[in-house]
């Protein structure tokens, strides 16, 4: 994925502007001509991480996993919606931003994964690497790949989890009529609130036999 250091840091900083006009304003911003460039579309994800007694708290990620709009307008509406709309939290308020951390995930188009057998998926998937997809018959879901990576998971660990979030049985990436996809991310990110935004290297934790 061609994306440079330059870009990712300004995007994140419009994120970060995107959130903090909505709540003092109420208002959606319109970038500046600096970031109306991006207007290439990609899938994106804003995360929303909260300190609290300097360990990282998840706050809120909401994004597209698709390349829908330009990317400068996803960013933004993702970013809004990470902080307000994500209903597994409390909408982050005004005093929370001072100790909120941005962080912007850039994706690769999903490509499924294919496999003679479901228990292939198990030497498929590479943590550090692959964020992921399940449709299964009664939904979807998706995880970024630093979500593994931040919790240690195994790849079993990963795939439960996936079919969690999809509403699934454990065992839902295991059925015939299942599919999975996979996809790549770059991933820029404040070191603190309001701190310097460089790029994440998530470390491969797993090599495909």
């Amino acid at each position: 994925m061609a994306f440079s250091d330059y870009g990712g840091q300004l995007l994140v900083k419009l994120a970060r502007k995107a959130v903090e006009k909505y709540l003092e304003d109420s208002i959606i911003i319109t970038p500046d001509e600096s970031c109306k460039i991006f207007t290439q579309k990609m899938g994106v994800f804003v995360t929303i991480n909260q300190l609290y007694k300097k360990i990282k708290h998840l706050r809120g990620c909401i994004g597209f996993p698709l390349p829908q709009k330009e990317l400068y307008q996803s960013i933004i509406e993702a970013a809004i919606s990470a902080a307000t709309k994500d209903p597994r939290f409390q909408p982050v308020t005004k005093e929370d931003l001072s100790n909120i951390i941005f962080e912007v995930s850039f994706l690769t188009i999903p490509e499924e994964i294919k496999v003679k057998s479901p228990i292939d998926y198990l030497s498929q998937v590479k943590i550090g690497r692959d964020g992921l997809i399940i449709q299964w018959k009664h939904g979807s879901g998706l995880l970024l790949p630093q979500v593994p990576v931040d919790l240690k998971w195994s790849i079993e660990q990963y795939l439960t989890n996936l079919c969690f979030k999809a509403g699934g049985p454990a065992d839902a990436w295991l059925l015939l009529d299942s599919r999975l996809y996979k996809f790549e991310t770059l991933i820029y990110k404040e070191s603190a609130p309001s701190g310097k935004v460089s790029r994440v290297d998530l470390p491969l934790m797993y090599e495909s036999s």
